[in-house]
């Protein structure tokens, strides 16, 4: 196996395209065509990390958090990333960082926190946009049937929790081939053709549309495939920041808390007064998730979960809502769980562990 097909099973289940602009997710160090022998997971990539790799026979590292975040100009082993850098590359090891598009993908690491929670009912708290395109086209109505299946099979007709989506419009089209044409139907330099044709649209994920395209061509019966993608503004609902959902049940504040510090394994949770109500919206978001507060709020969120809330920030809940802060390892640490679930499906036989090693540089004296 190659590290291309890493690559491709968690692209399939979070592309790159859905990462934030600032963001550097994807293959840092290494060769996708490298042959692997084991993957080790972890949340960032350490010294220590790369020891344990080569230690446990592991030649690709797949991390939440890139381990090059902006530009390198020099790898002369004065900082920590360099040095990373250097060692990978002498030892012939991978690295690839799947970043903010795990964690805007739906079911991706706000998810996997949801159910660690219960939480029941999920919904994302900011929809990202441009994301999407409607695509129309037109085909013969004895061929309609075969496009819109290649569309389907390709990824195309997924809006929210539905798949094969599509409308249709019975219409006539028109068209007069050419002298050095070859129609499907009509003749070379023949008359002009009525023919009844359907219309098809359907909304396609933006990172879809190359593969969405080829199905549309391949299973198309005419020489000039008659198409338009159009841009969508629409808010995509299977796709953004933050997750908000419901508990089973409604609890005190005080449980909720002692619950919220044994399921996500910290021994301190920073967060803002209590309200004296019950807690039963809670909103979530792995990491830094301090710009999500309106969002929590405005979605009815009793709690807001999340890390690297600042001081002044916590000031602004104003009694709308409690935040609380429990470190941003401790929000993601269970990122490296999902990995192995979308790795170890695509490839049960395969060496796909996870690391022993705690990244995380903020120390507690409590």
């Amino acid at each position: 196996m190659q590290v291309k097909d890493i690559m491709q099973a968690l692209e399939a289940f979070a592309p790159l395209t859905y990462q934030e602009g600032y963001d550097n997710s994807g293959l840092q160090v290494g060769n996708a065509g490298d042959e692997i022998k084991g993957v080790l997971l972890t949340l960032d990539v350490t010294e220590e990390v790369l020891q344990e790799a080569l230690d446990r026979n592991c030649n690709m590292i797949v991390a939440h958090h890139p381990v090059i975040f902006s530009g390198l100009k020099r790898l002369t082993g004065r900082g920590y990333v360099e040095r990373i850098v250097q060692k990978a590359i002498k030892n012939d090891l991978n690295i690839y960082a799947a970043h903010t598009n795990m964690d805007n993908a739906r079911y991706g690491v706000n998810a996997k926190i949801a159910l660690k929670l219960g939480l029941k009912g999920t919904a994302i708290l900011s929809m990202m946009m441009d994301t999407l395109r409607k695509l129309y086209t037109f085909a013969p109505a004895d061929a309609a049937d075969k496009v819109r299946e290649a569309l389907f099979d390709a990824g195309a007709g997924d809006i929210g929790r539905y798949r094969e989506c599509s409308f249709n419009t019975q219409g006539k089209g028109t068209f007069k081939p050419d002298a050095d044409a070859d129609p499907a139907i009509g003749q070379a330099g023949g008359p002009r053709e009525l023919v009844d044709e359907v219309k098809i649209e359907v909304l396609v994920q933006k990172h879809k549309e190359a593969k969405v395209l080829k199905a549309l061509f391949d299973s198309h019966p005419y020489e000039e495939v008659a198409y338009e993608f159009i841009a969508l503004q629409n808010p995509n609902q299977e796709l953004g920041a933050g997750l908000i959902g419901t508990l089973p049940q409604p609890m005190d504040e005080t449980e909720f808390l002692k619950f919220l510090r044994d399921t996500m394994k910290t021994d301190c949770i920073r967060h803002t007064a209590l309200r004296g109500k019950k807690i039963e919206r809670v909103a979530v978001c792995g990491g830094s998730g301090s710009f999500l507060l309106k969002e929590a709020i405005g979605a009815g969120a009793d709690i807001f979960i999340t890390g690297d809330f600042k001081y002044h920030q916590f000031f602004d809940a104003d009694g709308q809502t409690i935040i609380a802060d429990i470190g941003h390892y401790e929000s993601e640490q269970f990122t490296v769980e999902l990995f192995e679930e979308i790795l170890t499906e695509k490839f049960p036989n395969f060496a796909i562990l996870l690391s022993n090693t705690s990244t995380n540089p903020v120390k507690y004296f409590c």
